[in-house]
């Protein structure tokens, strides 16, 4: 009996305009990162499973119900990494690059959750980031809010987005609001829904980010984080705000942004998009000081980070119709006989090594109805034509795939320009 395999649940394959809207999201990305002198870093898929608890905080739902977890012949327990950063404090911590340096790397790749998928939500999904170490100053923490915004600028979609920014304050003012709002909430445990009454002794502040209405309004007369913040955390929210000014992006401060995370301290930040309905989020970050000695570090090592959603960037890009599909076909050379096999491979090999052209010939053999029709459904903008009046003139012949236009006889040794003049005229 047959049997029709399918992609698992909340995984897809991805071809087509699929393929070349994340692909452009990426370059993009990739070419703003480098401009801000980032370095690349490339991350296993799989992770032992304790570096995800003990960073990310097995309070979290990353954790605790999105995380796909193995059992190794060993008994070992790995996991396939939900998200990056904790991978990259764990290669920054075991190959020594903090020692007499202040490493910033940039990654991009997938990343898996076991989350219900929705419309822009998948279980595999893609991402691009970035992490910098070594550095203490919000001076950082505004660089990488702007490498966002150039990234996101870049691809023409910068004004369907908008800037959240918060701060969480150090560890001691982050405990000394998280008591205060246990101590409001645990009078009306009772009308919180029922993930915010598991957090409540477990990861209060994650209540803040609950989606249930009724909690959201319990949340409005609690304790703001705000009035729990030391002078230090206080005077570093305001030179960050004071920079961002300074820097041109727009933004808002928004008091009840923690992220989902339990490694973040001070700054965090968040973009969204309310074209993309429910999953609005499109990427976010902020600053994780304790969670390299979390790991096992002896010393302090300051660090902030990013990372951006690439298909949920990729979809808004879409719907704004700024996809470039890249992977299209620019010539079909067809040969007519094998006589002329060799000199219509040179021609073909000719124009590839200019990286300038995408070009395929033709294969399997048929008569010329055949191969011409080859040509028109490879999705090519133009057919070149080699029979054997052609190589015994060392010419070819070019037909306009995409136009009406007449059939042009061109010079061999002119073709370059020809087909370089041509590429130019052609949207």
């Amino acid at each position: 009996m047959s049997q029709n395999f399918q992609p698992l649940r909340g995984f897809r394959d991805l071809m087509g305009e699929d393929v070349a809207c994340l692909a452009q999201v990426e370059s993009v990305a990739i070419k703003v990162l480098q401009g801000y002198g980032y370095n690349e870093i490339r991350l296993p898929l799989l992770e032992v499973t304790s570096l995800f608890d003990r960073s990310i905080g097995e309070s979290t739902d990353t954790v605790s119900k999105e995380m796909y977890t193995f059992e190794l012949r060993d008994g070992s327990q790995v996991s396939l990494r939900p998200e990056a950063t904790a991978s990259c404090v764990r290669a920054l911590l075991d190959s020594g690059a903090i020692r007499g340096s202040r490493p910033k790397w940039w990654y991009a790749g997938p990343m898996f959750r076991h989350e219900k998928p929705q419309r822009g939500r998948f279980r595999q999904f893609y991402q691009v980031g970035a992490e910098a170490f070594g550095y203490g100053d919000p001076d950082i923490d505004v660089e990488m809010i702007c490498i966002t915004a150039d990234l996101l600028n870049a691809l023409g979609v910068l004004e369907s987005a908008q800037l959240e920014v918060n701060t969480l304050g150090s560890p001691p003012s982050r405990q000394a609001y998280r008591k205060a709002l246990v101590q409001y909430l645990e009078p009306v445990r009772s009308r919180l829904d029922a993930d915010s009454q598991h957090r409540l002794h477990v990861n209060p502040l994650r209540i803040l980010d609950s989606k249930t209405e009724s909690t959201q309004e319990l949340l409005q007369d609690g304790p703001d984080l705000h009035d729990y913040l030391d002078p230090d955390s206080r005077s570093r929210f305001d030179e960050l705000l004071d920079r961002l000014e300074e820097s041109g992006v727009r933004f808002t401060v928004r008091r009840d942004l923690v992220r989902g995370l339990d490694y973040y301290t001070h700054t965090v930040f968040e973009w969204t998009s309310h074209e993309l309905g429910s999953q609005k989020q499109i990427g976010g970050g902020g600053r994780y000081d304790g969670l390299a000695t979390l790991l096992g570090s002896s010393q302090d090592i300051p660090a902030v980070g990013f990372s951006m959603g690439l298909d949920r960037i990729g979809l808004l890009l879409s719907q704004k119709g700024g996809v470039t599909n890249s992977d299209g076909l620019d010539i079909y050379v067809v040969e007519l006989g094998d006589s002329n096999r060799s000199y219509a491979t040179g021609i073909a090999r000719s124009l590839r090594e200019t990286g300038r052209f995408r070009v395929r010939e033709h294969q399997g053999g048929g008569k010329i109805k055949n191969r011409m029709r080859e040509a028109d459904r490879s999705g090519a903008r133009w057919a070149l034509i080699i029979g054997d009046a052609e190589r015994d003139a060392q010419t070819v012949g070019l037909k306009w795939l995409r136009e009406e236009r007449p059939q042009d006889t061109v010079p061999a040794s002119g073709l370059l320009e020809y087909m370089s003049s041509a590429l130019e005229r052609v949207p």
